[in-house]
């Protein structure tokens, strides 16, 4: 088991449930959690630069461009260079995953595969509280109180492009996307799949694959 400081990244569509993998192997194996999402909206809530180049483009509707996502990671990354760490959200394209070769191998690169009719499903279910971006899904993880962010009573949205007219558009453009990263990080020979449509039933073999590069903090399988 290597004993430098692991590189890993996990890759999935919207409503692939990417983010309760990272939660589960950031608290497993003691990996720095490092969202881009999370750290967009810290950017917006604080002012700087890019947050508040980012919310221009948000407001509007666009998606925030590669240079200043890269921009909010790098400057994260800068930071948690003595760190393990774990990329949720980022790369999403081969420019961002070019930028992240400039300062850094990555060692392991898990990636969700989910079928449609599943992520589809899951979107139309989601509601997210906007200032802390906690996910709701009425389904399997609902709040305590209908439309009711359980830390704040804050009221929950269901984003735009969770709406079922915008779905399958995003899951698309997503895939447009991320085909070229998978690619690179295949070819590396770094690139793990794995398939499945509940996360619970994916999750023990991502462990598994986990436990092979870097010690567990906890003796078993969490969650």
């Amino acid at each position: 088991m290597a004993s430098r400081l692991l590189r890993a990244v996990v890759l999935g569509p919207p409503g692939s449930g990417k983010g309760t993998v990272c939660q589960r192997i950031a608290e497993s194996f003691g990996l720095q959690h490092l969202s881009s999402g999370h750290f967009l909206r810290e950017n917006i809530r604080a002012k700087s630069e890019v947050g508040v180049l980012a919310k221009q483009y948000l407001e509007q509707g666009l998606l925030v461009p590669d240079h200043v996502i890269t921009c909010v990671m790098m400057m994260e990354l800068e930071k948690k260079q003595s760190q393990h760490w774990l990329l949720d959200g980022f790369p999403r394209t081969l420019v961002q995953a070019e930028a992240l070769d400039r300062i850094c191998e990555v060692d392991l690169v898990i990636s969700l595969n989910i079928p449609f009719e599943t992520l589809k499903d899951r979107l139309g279910a989601r509601w997210i509280h906007p200032a802390s971006g906690r996910v709701y899904n009425m389904e399997f993880n609902p709040p305590h109180v209908h439309g009711i962010d359980d830390i704040t009573g804050e009221p929950l949205i269901q984003r735009e492009d969770d709406k079922p007219d915008a779905v399958a558009a995003r899951l698309r453009k997503y895939k447009d996307a991320a085909k070229p990263v998978i690619e690179l990080y295949k070819n590396r020979g770094v690139l793990h799949s794995f398939s499945g449509t509940e996360t619970n039933k994916i999750w023990p073999y991502v462990y598994s694959l986990v436990s092979s590069k870097i010690r567990p903090v906890h003796s078993k399988e969490a969650n």
